[in-house]
C-alpha cells in the first residue's frame, strides 16, 4: 500500500478540512516520497519528507497541514494493525523552523486610536459598530457573520452563536456547527456592544426577498446581491481600513485582521484579572490550554500594572480598617513559642 493511496478523503467531512485533504493529496501526488509503501516508512523518512517541504519553499503552515493529514492517516494503519507504529507521531517543533508570522493582539492605546480613526473617517464610519463588536466580544469572523436578527437579544443582552457562515471555493454559501463544540455558546454582550448591534439592525436594509442559506435567513449584512458578507468581505475591509490609516499617519499600526481584534479581546480581558475558565467559555476554546497561553504572554508592563492594583487595594484596605477600628498587623504581635 503507498502513502498516497493511505490518504483518503471523508465525503461528509466540512468543506475547509475537504480542502485540506485534497491539497495535501494533490501535493503528494507530485511527490516521490508518496511512491513509498507505507510499511517502508520510518521516523527519520517522515521527518527529511517534512524538512525537504520546507526546504523547497513550503511554509510552515503548508508543513502543518501535510502533517495534519498524514498523522492520523498513517495512525489509521496502526490501529488497523497494518503497522506496529505512527512514523508521523512526533513535535513537529522539533523538526521544522516556524517561520510563520503570529497574530500578534495590539496594544488598548493602538485598538483605541483605530476605532477612533475609523468612526472619524467619512468613508469607513459605517463599518464602526462591527469593528467595536469585534474588539468587545472576541467573537470568530465567521460567527459574526453567521449572525442573524433573531440571535441578538437585545433586551436581555444576549448573542446566541450556535453555528457560523463558511463560503466555500466553489462559492457556495454554506451553515456549518462551530469551529469546535465548545464554541457554541451564549454570549452575554455588554450596554456598548448592545448599541453597536442595535445601529446595525436600525440600519439594515429591507430586501424585497431575504437570501434563505440551509434554513436561515435575517443576516445582519448583506452585498448588493441581497448575500449576506462572508469573512473574505470583512478581511479586504480590513485591510483597506488599515492601509488608510497608515497613509495618513506617521506612528504606524500593525496590521489588523478580525482574527487580531479576537487576540486583542482575549488578552484584554486576561490582562484585566478575568478568571481563566470565564475567558475560556467566552472564547468559545475547546481546551483550557489555548486560553491560559494568552496568560503567559504578559510583560514588564503588565505586572508592574498588576502589582500597582494590588498595592492601591491594600491601602484603600487600610483605610477601611483604619476607620472600622481595626489595627493593622504588626511583627509586634507575635511572638516565639
Amino acid at each position: 500500500m503507498l502513502v498516497a493511496d493511505r490518504t483518503i478523503v471523508i465525503d461528509f467531512c466540512k468543506p475547509n478540512t475537504l480542502t485540506n485533504y485534497n491539497f495535501v493529496k494533490n501535493l503528494l501526488a507530485k511527490e516521490e516520497f508518496s511512491e513509498k509503501s507505507i510499511g517502508q516508512i520510518k521516523t527519520s523518512d517522515a521527518k527529511l519528507f517534512l524538512i525537504k517541504l520546507q526546504s523547497d519553499g513550503k511554509g510552515h503552515s503548508t508543513v502543518k497541514t501535510v502533517r495534519g493529514v498524514l498523522r492520523p492517516a498513517f495512525q489509521m494503519a496502526v490501529d488497523d494493525d497494518v503497522l506496529h507504529k505512527n512514523p508521523f507521531a512526533f513535535e513537529l517543533a522539533g523538526v521544522v523552523v516556524n517561520d510563520s508570522v503570529t497574530r500578534e493582539a495590539i496594544t488598548k492605546e493602538q485598538m483605541n486610536k483605530f476605532l477612533k480613526f475609523i468612526h472619524d473617517d467619512r468613508l469607513y464610519c459605517k463599518y464602526y459598530e462591527v469593528v467595536y463588536i469585534l474588539f468587545h466580544t472576541g467573537m470568530r469572523i465567521s460567527e459574526f457573520c453567521g449572525l442573524t436578527i433573531g440571535d441578538v437579544d437585545l433586551d436581555n443582552k444576549i448573542v446566541n452563536i450556535d453555528y457560523q457562515l463558511q463560503r466555500t471555493s466553489k462559492m457556495e454559501y454554506i451553515i456549518e456547527s462551530t469551529k469546535t463544540n465548545a464554541g457554541t455558546r451564549k454570549l452575554p454582550i455588554t450596554d456598548d456592544v448592545a448599541d453597536m448591534f442595535r445601529a446595525i439592525i436600525e440600519d439594515r436594509p429591507s430586501p424585497k426577498v431575504e437570501k434563505m442559506i440551509n434554513g436561515y435567513s435575517g443576516f445582519l449584512f448583506l452585498d448588493e446581491k441581497g448575500m449576506p458578507f462572508v469573512a473574505m468581505h470583512w478581511q479586504h475591509r480590513f485591510n483597506h481600513m488599515v492601509g488608510r490609516y497608515n497613509d495618513i499617519y506617521r506612528v504606524q499600526i500593525p496590521n489588523i485582521t478580525p482574527h487580531v481584534c479576537r487576540h486583542t479581546y482575549c488578552s484584554n480581558q486576561a490582562k484585566s484579572g478575568m478568571n481563566p475558565k470565564t475567558l475560556q467559555y467566552l472564547m468559545g476554546h475547546s481546551d483550557i490550554s489555548v486560553t491560559m497561553n494568552v496568560y503567559t504572554h504578559v510583560g514588564l508592563d503588565d505586572a508592574e500594572e498588576e502589582l500597582r492594583r494590588m498595592e492601591e487595594f491594600r491601602k484603600a484596605q487600610a483605610e477601611v480598617d483604619k476607620k472600622n477600628g481595626i489595627k493593622p498587623v504588626s511583627q509586634k504581635m507575635f511572638k516565639a513559642i
